[in-house]
């Protein structure tokens, strides 16, 4: 019975993260040692799919798993599984919200956007950018869309994730009149 709701657990978060590593899974689930942890995956082989990138395992649901979790999202593998990767160390590290909710499209009066999360803490809302491998001429208009956004409601934060200081340090220019944090993503691994 344990088994099945740790099962359960894990398939549930693969559904809402889209895709997670091993170290990602440890650290949600408690799977312990990085053997334990890697016997737990494999034992669930039925209901995950797994490609590697940069020596890592990356899972995914496959159709049981989906099925089992009523997920309708189909993944496959992705030059971009880094961006999923980023976000979901943001999400980890902040506690795994009860109200994330990914790819989240805000609208207001004239200002329209698709931020890469968004989240409600101590009532205020937050709102989370990747920056991954976006040119930083795209950054800039989503910073001016969100300094117009500002305007109706100056209380939300602005949450980055990048990887490089250069970059941290650049979009914290960028940001500057916004509440805003920006991360570099070996700071939450």
């Amino acid at each position: 019975m344990k088994n099945q709701k740790r099962i359960e657990a894990i398939l549930l978060s693969l559904k809402k993260c889209d895709f997670l590593t091993r170290m990602q899974l440890q650290k949600m689930h408690e799977l312990g040692s990085d053997r334990n942890a890697q016997r737990i995956l494999s034992s669930m082989g039925e209901y995950l799919s797994y490609f590697h990138e940069n020596r890592k395992k990356i899972y995914y649901l496959n159709a049981a798993g989906r099925e089992l979790v009523q997920s309708e999202k189909i993944r496959k593998k992705t030059p971009h599984v880094n961006h999923y990767l980023m976000r979901n160390d943001l999400f980890i590290n902040f506690g795994r919200p009860s109200s994330w909710k990914n790819e989240v499209k805000i609208t207001i009066n004239e200002i329209s956007l698709v931020t890469d999360a968004a989240f409600i803490s101590n009532k205020i809302h937050h709102f989370v950018e990747i920056d991954n491998k976006q040119s930083m001429s795209k950054n800039v208009q989503k910073i001016k869309k969100y300094k117009k956004l500002s305007t109706y409601n100056p209380q939300f934060v602005l949450l980055w994730v990048t990887n490089t200081p250069y970059r941290k340090k650049r979009l914290e220019q960028l940001c500057d009149g916004l509440k805003t944090n920006v991360y570099q993503w070996e700071e939450l691994k």
